[in-house]
C-alpha cells in the first residue's frame, strides 16, 4: 500500500509534485529508490528543480470559437524569450487557450488537474512538467479569462504574443470588436466603465487632485471644483467607455458603441510578465563569482 507519507517522503527527496510521487510508487512497487530513478528518468525530478527560477517571458494566447460564442485568452511563463519561439512551446500555449474555452475550469488549479485536450493519457499538468524538462527552463501556466457571449466573442494579439485582449459584446460585429480590442490594447483600459472603478481607488484620486490644487495656491472651495474638473480625465485614462477611440480622438469608445447599437459585456487584456518581479543580472558580479569559484 502507497501511504501518504511514503509520497511525501518521495516529494521532498525530488521535489516532483505529488500525483507524479504516488504514479512512480505504485509502478515500483514502493520502492523508493526505484521510483526517485524513474521520476529522474521522465525528467520529470529535473524539471522540478528548475521550479525557483523566475519564469517572467512566455506568451499570451487567445482562442474562439468559429461560432465566436466562447473565447478564451491565457499567459504562459518560461525563463527567456527565447523559448516564446520555440514550436513545441507556442503549440502547447495554443493547445491550453483552446482548453480553457472547451473545458471551462474555474481556475488554473483546476486547468492543471483536467485530461490534457493534446494527450489525453496525461493531465495538463503532467504535459507541462513534460514540457519543462524537455525544453529546459521553468514555465507556468500563470493566468487565464474565459468569456460565453450571446453576440460576439473577439480576441486581437500584438507583438507576437506580447499583449493578448479579448472582448465581449451583447451586440455588435467583428469590425466593432476588432476594434475595440485595439482600443484596448493601445490603451490599457483598467476599467469597463465609471461604475466598476473602486470607491477607494476614486476618493484616493481626488485626494490627489485636491493636493495638487491647494499647492497650486487655491482656496479650498475652489480646490474641490478643480476636482470635480479634473477627475473626467483620470476615468477617461482608466475606464475603456471614457477613453477617445484610437481612430478618431474625437470621438468617446462610449459614442462608437452606442452609434453601433452595441453594447461592451467585459474584456480581459494580459500582457507577459506584467507584476512580475525579474532578477536583475549583474554580468560583472556573475563573472566575479565565478573567478573566486
Amino acid at each position: 500500500m502507497i501511504t501518504a507519507e511514503l509520497v511525501k517522503e518521495l516529494r521532498e527527496k525530488t521535489g516532483a509534485g505529488m500525483m507524479d510521487c504516488k504514479k512512480v510508487l505504485t509502478e515500483t512497487d514502493g520502492d523508493m529508490e526505484k521510483a526517485a530513478e524513474l521520476l529522474r528518468e521522465r525528467g520529470i525530478a529535473k524539471a522540478a528543480k528548475k521550479s525557483d527560477r523566475i519564469a517572467a517571458e512566455g506568451l499570451v494566447y487567445t482562442y474562439v470559437t468559429d461560432d465566436k460564442k466562447v473565447g478564451a485568452v491565457v499567459e504562459v511563463n518560461a525563463e527567456t524569450d527565447f523559448v516564446a519561439k520555440n514550436e513545441e512551446f507556442r503549440t502547447f500555449v495554443a493547445n491550453v487557450a483552446e482548453q480553457v474555452a472547451k473545458q471551462n475550469p474555474k481556475d488554473v488549479e483546476e486547468l492543471l488537474n483536467q485530461k490534457s485536450i493534446q494527450e489525453s493519457d496525461k493531465t495538463v499538468s503532467e504535459v507541462l512538467t513534460n514540457k519543462i524538462a524537455t525544453i529546459g527552463e521553468n514555465m507556468s501556466i500563470r493566468r487565464f479569462a474565459r468569456f460565453e457571449s450571446t453576440g460576439l466573442v473577439e480576441s486581437y494579439i500584438h507583438g507576437d504574443g506580447k499583449i493578448g485582449v479579448l472582448v465581449n459584446l451583447s451586440a455588435g460585429d467583428s469590425e466593432l470588436a476588432k476594434d475595440i480590442c485595439m482600443q484596448i490594447a493601445a490603451a490599457r483600459p483598467e476599467y469597463l466603465d465609471r461604475e466598476s472603478v473602486p470607491a477607494e481607488a476614486v476618493a484616493k484620486e481626488m485626494e490627489i487632485l485636491k493636493a495638487q490644487a491647494m499647492n497650486e495656491g487655491k482656496p479650498a472651495e475652489i480646490a474641490e471644483k478643480m476636482v470635480q474638473g479634473r477627475i473626467g480625465k483620470f476615468y477617461s485614462e482608466i475606464c475603456l467607455l471614457d477613453q477617445p477611440f484610437v481612430k478618431d480622438p474625437d470621438m468617446k469608445v462610449q459614442k462608437l458603441v452606442e452609434s453601433k447599437n452595441a453594447k461592451i459585456v467585459e474584456f480581459a487584456r494580459f500582457e507577459k510578465g506584467e507584476g512580475i518581479e525579474k532578477k536583475q543580472e549583474n554580468f560583472a558580479e556573475e563573472v566575479a563569482k565565478q573567478m573566486n569559484q
